[in-house]
């Protein structure tokens, strides 16, 4: 079973049951993950950006958009208008698929993992993850991987409260201490 399909089939019911929602539609679910990764002394090394942009590919399932510097600042060495970043949103079936991988493959292989801790949660609802390195993903190969780098996993739901937030993901699967 996907995760989507235990969503539907068990977290729904179950997030009703706890909270006293009537209606399905009412129920809080993911929305959408956003990846981020700010790729810093890569902006200058074309082959460094390559490879980040070849390796967040395969990691999202898609292409990412490039995040421009607003203005430039002479003691980080960025010049207006220069890459900075990159960002993807993930949205239905590579989002699932995303998040199914995220909390089955890359967690558990990260080095001194205990778990997502509640701070983690912002105020809306919404889980910020950082990951220190690409390679926990299975689709990297760490063999392969000249350069490491960190990303931001952001998964905004539609909760009221950071209450039902952590009780849908908790729900879901994912590891909250």
């Amino acid at each position: 079973m996907n995760l989507k399909e235990k969503y539907i089939k068990e977290v729904i019911p179950a997030m009703k049951k706890k909270f006293g929602i009537k209606n399905d539609l009412a129920v809080p679910k993911i929305k959408k993950v956003v990846v981020n990764i700010g790729i810093g002394q890569a902006a200058r090394d074309k082959e460094f950006k390559k490879q980040i942009i070849a390796d967040f590919k395969m990691i999202t399932g898609q292409k990412p958009v490039e995040r421009k510097a607003r203005k430039s600042i002479a003691g980080f060495k960025v010049r207006q208008g220069m890459t900075v970043g990159l960002l993807a949103t993930l949205r239905r079936r590579r989002m699932w698929d995303f998040i199914d991988r995220l909390i089955n493959i890359a967690l558990p292989r990260t080095r001194d993992f205990r778990g997502i801790p509640k701070k983690s949660f912002g105020t809306g609802g919404n889980l910020t993850i950082g990951i220190r390195e690409q390679i926990i993903f299975s689709e990297i190969n760490a063999e392969n991987a000249k350069n490491i780098f960190g990303l931001e996993v952001t998964i905004v739901t539609n909760a009221q409260d950071n209450k039902q937030a952590i009780e849908l993901l908790k729900l879901l699967g994912f590891p909250i201490q």
